[in-house]
Order: structure tokens, then sequence, then C-alpha cells
């Protein structure tokens, strides 16, 4: 009888250990899901490297949080206008080869821009946040 009881309360034991480990794996899970992804930077030229009068790539799709490195290239001068979103406009012409700027999307969206000097031989792209 007493073996019996002993057997049981290992049983017991075994149990409450085992609910214990898996509550503990449960919460780890859980806040490793709720953990925000690394903002990712991402590179658009000002002027191909073909000599064209465009963005490269022209239309980019990026994440919430994301970052695009904007970077004269070739065919100066550029700039990038953002249609209604003057906080993302970098309005100062770039002039020299790899002057650069960032500009940061926090929010979901469709962004139309292009480059003022251009914009009438077809320099126009399009940012879409998702």
């Amino acid at each position: 009888m007493v073996q019996a009881l002993q057997a049981c309360a290992a049983r017991l034991i075994q149990a409450m250990a085992a609910s214990a480990l898996l509550g503990a794996l449960l919460v780890l899970v859980s806040f490793s899901s709720v953990l925000p992804a690394e903002a990712a930077t991402v590179e658009v030229k000002l002027g191909t490297d073909g000599g064209m009068l465009a963005f490269e790539p022209s239309v980019i799709t990026i994440s919430k949080g994301d970052t695009i490195h904007f970077v004269n290239n070739k065919l100066a001068p550029h700039n990038a206008v953002f249609d209604g979103h003057e906080e993302l406009s970098h309005i100062d012409l770039a002039f020299a080869p790899g002057e650069s700027w960032d500009e940061t999307f926090d929010q979901a969206g469709s962004y139309d821009y292009w480059c003022e000097p251009h914009r009438g031989a077809g320099m126009v792209g399009k940012v879409i946040v998702e």
C-alpha cells in the first residue's frame, strides 16, 4: 500500500512538472510572437545605372517601420517629392553622386513620388507600405 501511494505521488509530481514546463513554454512562445520584426533598410537609386531618368526600383514594397535609403546615382540633380506628404519629401536637390538621405515609413499605404526636375521625363515612383 505504501509503495502504491509513493508511485501515485511520483506520477503526480511528474504531471505537475510537465504542466509547469508546458505553461512556461506557452508564455515564451506568446512573448516571442508579439516582438516586432526588425525594420529593414532598402535602397532606391536616383537615376539608373544605365543612365536613365528613373528611380531604381521605381516601385517598391516595404513593411511599416522600414526605411528607404535614397542615393543620387546618375544624371543629377534629383530629389523626391511625395504627393500629399511633405513630411516624407526631400525637396532639396542632390547634385553629387552618392549624396543620400533616408525616409522611414510608419504608416501603411501607397505613396506616389517624383523627381521635381525630371517628372515630365517620367521619373516617378511608388512606395507601397504593408
